[in-house]
């Protein structure tokens, strides 16, 4: 499986990052042209780059909740 950092579209910031989840929240699926929001809200990407990252994430999600991707294991501090 593919991560989103291994896609092309280029990369991304964590700003942008940060930037396409919130204008997710705002955007839904319901809302008119919205890619072009999306991509508007995070900046330098365009509504086919926004829409492909949005595609990624969903398949990535997929794949974690189908077992196929495990849960990192995170250490904590006292350990």
């Amino acid at each position: 499986m593919a991560s989103m950092s291994s896609h092309a579209s280029g990369s991304w910031t964590v700003k942008q990052n940060k930037d396409f989840e919130e204008a997710l929240a705002v955007f839904d699926k319901d809302t008119p042209d919205r890619w072009h929001n999306v991509a508007k809200a995070v900046g330098g990407k365009t509504a086919a780059e926004v829409k492909r990252h949005y595609e990624i994430l969903v398949e990535d999600v997929k794949h974690i909740e189908s077992g196929r991707v495990p849960f990192a294991k995170y250490m904590t501090t006292g350990q």
